[in-house]
Order: C-alpha cells, then sequence, then structure tokens
C-alpha cells in the first residue's frame, strides 16, 4: 500500500514537531537521498530503449506524485482531437495487477488502476510497465500519436515532447530527493530533458519555476483547476471529504473553495485501497453527521461495486452513498499549448 506523502516535504509549518521533523529528517535522510539522486540521473542519461514511429507526447513531473498529471493527459488529448488527430493514452497502470500489455475495456481499478480508467473515458488507453512495449501496442491500432501519462524519468521510450507538470501551491516541495523530500532527482539533473513546463493554479513556488524555464528559454504554460460539473450541489448538505491521493489537502481545499461545508475531512496514501473497516467508519461518519460523502474522481474509481458476500460489502456500499467531485485542468492560453503541440508534431514528422 503507499505511504501517505510527508508533510514535511512541503513546509515547517504547523506543531513544533512537525516544524522539527521539517528540518531534521532531510538530514538524517541526506546519504540515501544521494544515493536514489544518482540512481535516476543515471536512468535519465540513458539513450531511449524505443523510439515509436509515433509523436510521444510525455506528461510528467519532477516530483514523487501530484501535480494534476492525469487530468492534464485528458485536456491535452482533447485538444489533439479538436486538432484532428486521434490519440491514444499510455500509463503504467499504477495499483493494478495487469502484467502484460493491457488495453483498457470492461476492467476494474484493482486491474489496470484508477487513472487508466480516467484516461479510457476520453481516449484509447493501453497500460504497460513495459513503455516500449505499450507504444509497439498503440503503433497497431488507429491512433495517431502517443500521449503518456507520467514516465518522464524512464529511459524505455523516446520522447518528443516532455511536459512538466507542477502544482503552484506545492511546487517542489523543500527542493531535496526523495526520501529526504520529494524531487524524483536533482533539479539540476532533471532540468535538461524537460521540454515544456504547466503550472497549475497560482502560488509563489509557481511563479519561481516559470522564471527558471524562461530563463533557460523554455515554453512555461499556466491552467487552473475547474470543476466538471455545476458545484452548488456541494452546499446542499454538510460534507465529509475523503482521498487517497498525494497531497488530499489539496482536494479538501478545492472543495471548500466551490462551497462545500466540510465537517471532516480524512486523507489516505496515494492510490490508497479502502478497507472494509475503513469504509463502515467513513459511512457511520456521515449517517452521524448527515453529511454526504465527497471523494476525487481517482478514488471513486477504487471502490469496488462487485461483491462476492450475500450481504453487500461497505466498500461497494460507500461508492454507492458517496459522489466524486469532477475536474478540469483548463488552460489559461489555449492556443499557445496548441502552438506546442503543432510545432511538437512537425518536428515529430520531420524526423521519421
Amino acid at each position: 500500500m503507499p505511504l501517505e506523502t510527508p508533510s514535511w516535504w512541503y513546509g515547517k509549518r504547523g506543531s513544533l514537531a512537525k516544524v522539527t521533523l521539517a528540518k531534521v529528517m532531510p538530514v538524517l535522510l541526506s546519504p540515501v537521498a544521494a544515493f536514489y539522486g544518482r540512481s535516476a540521473a543515471s536512468r535519465l542519461a540513458q539513450e531511449p530503449a524505443y523510439h515509436s514511429r509515433l509523436p510521444v507526447i510525455c506528461i510528467g513531473n519532477f516530483t514523487s506524485g501530484g501535480g494534476g498529471k492525469t487530468p492534464t493527459a485528458i485536456a491535452l488529448a482533447g485538444l489533439l482531437k479538436a486538432m484532428g488527430k486521434a490519440p491514444a493514452f499510455l500509463t503504467r497502470g499504477y495499483g493494478g495487477s495487469a502484467k502484460d500489455v493491457v488495453q483498457v475495456a470492461g476492467h476494474d481499478a484493482s486491474e489496470v488502476g484508477d487513472e487508466a480508467l480516467l484516461l479510457a473515458e476520453a481516449a484509447p488507453t493501453f497500460v504497460s510497465a513495459d513503455r516500449a512495449a505499450g507504444a509497439k501496442a498503440i503503433e497497431e491500432t488507429g491512433a495517431d500519436l502517443i500521449v503518456m501519462d507520467d514516465g518522464f524519468q524512464n529511459p524505455g521510450l523516446a520522447k518528443d515532447l516532455s511536459l512538466i507538470v507542477v502544482d503552484a501551491g506545492s511546487g517542489l516541495g523543500n527542493g531535496k530527493v526523495i526520501p529526504a523530500g520529494p524531487l524524483r532527482a536533482p533539479l539540476a539533473v532533471q532540468m535538461p530533458y524537460a521540454d515544456a513546463l504547466l503550472v497549475i493554479g497560482e502560488g509563489k513556488k509557481g511563479d519561481a519555476l516559470i522564471k527558471r524555464f524562461e530563463a533557460a528559454g523554455k515554453p512555461a504554460l499556466r491552467a487552473k483547476i475547474t470543476p466538471n460539473c455545476d458545484p452548488r450541489w456541494l452546499t446542499i448538505l454538510p460534507a465529509i471529504g475523503f482521498a487517497g491521493i498525494a497531497r488530499p489537502s489539496k482536494f479538501f481545499a478545492t472543495l471548500k473553495s466551490n462551497g462545500a461545508r466540510l465537517v471532516a475531512s480524512h486523507g489516505f496514501g496515494d492510490h490508497h485501497r479502502f478497507t472494509e473497516k475503513e469504509a463502515r467508519r467513513l459511512l457511520d461518519e456521515a449517517e452521524a453527521k448527515k453529511a454526504m460523502l465527497v471523494t476525487t474522481e481517482k478514488d471513486w474509481a477504487r471502490l469496488s461495486e462487485d461483491d462476492d458476500d450475500e450481504d453487500e460489502s461497505a466498500v461497494a456500499e460507500l461508492k454507492k452513498r458517496s459522489r466524486p467531485f469532477p475536474i478540469v485542468i483548463t488552460f489559461d492560453d489555449e492556443d499557445a499549448v496548441k502552438a506546442l503541440l503543432e510545432e511538437t508534431l512537425e518536428k515529430a514528422s520531420s524526423k521519421k
């Protein structure tokens, strides 16, 4: 089960104990972080194992988890389809049991992961830990380009565009490498392989990264998270929010900013698989507080409705009694994003 993202990765605020953790833990973990960083740097420097005949657009990030890669991939696929293209998604399928290349169709999250289910609603989606094998499978379909959700640091497949997605509020956290911080490799090591930046939301940390990309002569774009529904339903009843993502606090803040009256909020580790006990506790709390249960689309996708027992499971009941709050990524300058995509596809066409 994935562990919850350490809060001290992203700041020194809070109790004295939290402030102390934020100061001490990076120092204690620095030897392990140095080893991890060297390993990640070595992978980034490897020659790609496979060059697809299709253009490959990678939506990645510098840090572990979060950022908004999946909704960004979906938004880009929408733009590409509007441009007359036929994109297909390639994703690792984190949290799923699939071992070989799988085209998502009628699967559940336990098989292909939660992100793949969301992607499959927007375009044909292939799950493969082996990115080269996944790309080869897509080449046999009617797709004319590949949008890869995550995999920036993976050397298995050459990329024509690596778009780095960063949350403006959290930025790069404390700027340290895993496990001392959220970075997958030192920033100076990762920057040369990044082609463009997309900052989601507003914040000084996002502004600092934009300046760094612009100084390097690389495109820096902005976007925001907006509801993919009329959010007024959030105001009808008190709400209990629950989320198993990299930064649950971000989701809870989104709910509040859209009018939710949160009477409780429960954060779990990224890609968390809810147990019967946890589901029952949430259901009982909602009953006691006369509140509705609200979660993310990814979490809702992981709540299985299957039940082999005669009595309905608490997890299946939680899915029926909770409601996902759908969001989309909206680009501040859609024309600039289209221009970046057109330039990428033109360069890819000239090389292949």
